[in-house]
């Protein structure tokens, strides 16, 4: 199934703000940050047009979180391989997103914040991940196992301007090209 890349839409922000107002209600009194990443977080940044959202917890807030978003009809997927991040299906694609319960400091949130923020800081690094997601989703053949891979090098290249240890880097790029 062939990949969709479209350019940045100015839209992005306000259906996240949206499901952000949502999402805040539906976790009232579970103490919650809910943050915007994923390429559509990036203003001027060409992405698949599917807002992606993490609802950052204390490690013994994540139950709660999770009870929480699927009494709003959220049905929780488990962790798909990611420890202490629970990804969901949404109750509905108005807007298309993905919604992700995570346990706070955690690699995979660290590395969400630090790529959304390197790629908003930095045009030219924005525009080179660009430049390989349209390529890459340029191929009908394109599956999103090989699309993941494949912009691991550029990530990489995000990633080096980053805080983020040798070994944390290590560790992503494998997580990227895992089968």
């Amino acid at each position: 199934m062939a990949i969709e890349v479209v350019p940045y839409s100015p839209r992005w922000p306000l259906q996240f703000d949206r499901l952000a107002a949502g999402l805040r209600s539906a976790l009232a009194g579970v103490p919650a940050q809910i943050e915007h990443v994923g390429s559509t977080a990036v203003p001027g940044l060409a992405a698949k047009p599917i807002i992606d959202v993490d609802v950052i917890v204390a490690r013994e807030q994540l139950v709660p979180a999770i009870e929480a978003l699927e009494r709003v009809g959220y049905s929780d997927r488990g962790d798909l391989g990611v420890t202490d991040r629970e990804a969901f299906t949404a109750p509905d694609e108005n807007p298309a997103h993905h919604v992700y319960a995570c346990v706070a400091g955690t690699l995979h949130i660290r590395n969400h914040l630090t790529i959304r923020d390197a790629l908003r800081a930095d045009p030219r690094l924005r525009d080179r991940y660009a430049a390989v997601k349209l390529e890459l989703a340029g191929d009908p053949e394109m599956d999103i196992g090989r699309y993941i891979a494949a912009k691991s090098a550029v990530l990489q290249e995000v990633l080096a301007v980053s805080d983020l240890t040798a070994d944390e880097k290590r560790l992503i790029f494998e997580l990227n090209n895992d089968d």
